[in-house]
């Protein structure tokens, strides 16, 4: 390698560049969206095709970013600028989306998280939370036209989350991200663990937990319960954003990458396990205490977080102020965790390529990151943030994974990033490897995405009229897709497209 690429920022140990890839795996999905589904999809069965999913497509994609990062030696750009010239594209476009979508609808649930921390103290949502989240909290209009004004306390929250995002990132690698997630890790395990045991001393909650895991092995037969566990868990890896990629590339020579990415991946499907013990434990709760059959008090997503569940805390008595404080900082402290690792991956990109001042360009991004987020903090912002997450999870991280697999399996040897993880890992990947990434996850990845598309040809998602979807979704789809070409074809300010690998020959130079 040359000096700069030895000055590349690097991770102080491997535990913790671990902690930080399962602080960007584990986010606010782990602990509502995987018991939903869970619940949904056969109870306790849901966890074969989970975890044949996770062991067929999330470990080795994983791996597979892992590789390409730690072997590249950069970030998502720099890694498929390296792997060749026409692909460095497709490093930007995840990231574009990533920290010009994602994380913008994100922070502002992050956001609301932070107020519910409040609002629990007085339960602030009285005797009819549901109105009070809709209506006096979101104040949602009609549809995604009907903008309208900004909510103040959203606003405020906004704020919040993107000057700790902010105070992190400028700090680097080791001092910044790797500190923070350190600290928060444990803590939200720590949070999880109190909030889990808290809740199956509950009446009612066997009731809840019970639910969770009954198997209803006749669900297995339906091809939608399959392609839910493939989705949950591309999703839930933080797979296609970039992010594993440029954490990668911030280990030194010599580190097991393999193991890394099945430690990484079973700790983040465990956590989602385990927090689902505690949701429906409190469910169970809610039904038993108001008389009520389960099924009318399981909510999918944002509800059962902001709904659901306060409408529990209220239930709990004396220490419902307190449980409703711990369950909203759990929910912040995952949600944090998750975009300070987009923010960084896009700042690894643009510090490799571009060679900007890594304090001036997080301040830039965080600010743009605050006002772009500012229109889901309006009226009509949750109709904007279901339209944008839709499209962006559905259609942008699908095809960014099926054309990762693609370029890397067959424009690229893949043994040079089987090999040389080999050499560095204790953990030995065969050839079978290989064709997991060339034939199975491309053929996985192209059945959840046509299924998708087939069933929104014949019904417009959500509702909405094709004018919301095509100006918001595909548009916003559309125009990361074309900014990303533009970024690439930029020259590069930096020589660290021209460095080799760490198992291939110094490239040819441009």
């Amino acid at each position: 390698m040359s000096s700069e690429s030895a000055g590349r920022s690097t991770w102080k140990s491997r535990s913790g560049f671990i902690l930080a890839a399962i602080g960007s795996a584990v986010g606010l999905g782990n602990i509502w969206r995987f018991s939903y589904l869970t619940y949904e999809n056969g109870g306790g069965a849901f966890l074969i095709p989970y975890l044949v999913a996770l062991f067929t497509a999330g470990i080795p994609l994983l791996i597979l970013e892992f590789g390409i990062g730690h072997e590249r030696i950069g970030s998502a750009p720099l890694a498929f600028r390296k792997i060749g010239r026409r692909w460095e594209w497709l490093g930007w476009w995840p990231l574009m989306f990533t920290m010009f979508g994602i994380v913008l609808y994100y922070a502002v649930v992050i956001a609301w998280c932070i107020d519910f921390i409040f609002y629990s103290i007085n339960l602030s949502w009285g005797d009819d939370p549901e109105a009070f989240f809709f209506q006096s909290f979101l104040n949602l209009s009609s549809s995604p036209a009907e903008i309208g004004s900004i909510q103040t306390p959203i606003l405020a929250g906004l704020l919040a989350v993107w000057l700790i995002t902010w105070g992190i990132s400028v700090r680097g690698v080791s001092r910044g991200v790797e500190l923070a997630n350190r600290i928060f890790m444990p803590l939200l395990l720590i949070l999880t663990l109190i909030l889990v045991f808290w809740s199956v001393t509950l009446e009612g909650a066997m009731v809840g937990i019970a639910a969770y895991l009954q198997p209803d092995f006749t669900k297995l037969a339906d091809p939608m319960v399959w392609i839910s566990a493939y989705g949950q868990i591309f999703f839930t890896l933080s797979l296609g954003f970039g992010i594993m990629i440029a954490y990668a590339s911030y280990m030194p020579q010599n580190s097991n990458m393999t193991g890394s990415a099945v430690i990484t991946a079973l700790a983040n499907s465990g956590f989602s396990l385990l927090s689902g013990f505690g949701v429906f434990a409190v469910l169970g709760f809610m039904s038993v205490s108001r008389n009520q059959p389960l099924d009318e008090v399981v909510r999918e997503s944002i509800g059962l977080a902001f709904v659901a569940y306060p409408k529990a805390i209220s239930l709990i008595g004396d220490a419902g102020p307190l449980f409703g404080m711990l369950f909203f900082l759990s929910l912040t402290v995952a949600g944090i965790s998750s975009s300070i690792s987009i923010v960084e991956a896009f700042v690894s990109g643009a510090e490799d390529k571009f060679g900007i001042n890594r304090k001036k360009l997080s301040t830039v991004l965080c600010f743009l990151g605050f006002v772009g987020g500012i229109i889901f903090t309006t009226n009509g912002g949750l109709f904007w943030l279901d339209i944008v997450d839709h499209f962006i999870n559905n259609y942008g991280l699908v095809v960014a994974g099926l054309l990762e697999c693609i370029v890397v399996g067959w424009f690229f040897n893949l043994d040079i990033i089987r090999k040389h993880l080999n050499k560095v890992s204790n953990m030995q990947l065969g050839t079978w490897w290989n064709w997991v990434i060339k034939l199975c996850l491309p053929l996985f990845l192209s059945v959840i995405l046509l299924n998708q598309l087939i069933r929104e040809l014949f019904t417009a998602y959500g509702d909405y009229s094709w004018a919301s979807l095509i100006g918001i979704g595909w548009s916003w789809i559309g125009i990361t897709f074309l900014v990303s070409f533009i970024l690439a074809v930029q020259p590069w300010k930096t020589q660290r497209h021209l460095e080799k690998g760490r198992g291939e020959e110094l490239l040819p130079p441009v």
